[in-house]
């Protein structure tokens, strides 16, 4: 029997994908917002796909504010502009 993978769902499209094909973004229990590459900082996570028109889609839509109930900082909204647009994170 193989090892269960764990699944999470994409704030933009809403498909629920396998965890480690998406990106995580963490509120931290003191409130602090960042990308967590590892997948493993503590606190909350929201998940977004590595498509673009999901990440256009969270930001006109403004789902990652609601996921996290705080206003998303700006520096980590061109952090992850730039991470798509570089192709760090490629259509799987």
């Amino acid at each position: 029997m193989g090892k269960k993978v764990p699944m999470r769902q994409c704030l933009g499209c809403r498909e629920m994908k396998p965890k480690n094909e998406l990106i995580r973004i963490a509120k931290s229990p003191d409130g602090e917002i960042s990308l967590d590459d590892t997948g493993k900082k503590p606190g909350r996570g929201a998940y977004l796909c590595n498509d673009l028109n999901c990440f256009k889609r969270i930001i006109k839509s403004n789902a990652l504010a609601r996921a996290f109930k705080t206003k998303i900082p700006d520096n980590i909204i061109n952090e992850l502009q730039r991470s798509y647009e570089s192709n760090k994170h490629k259509d799987i």
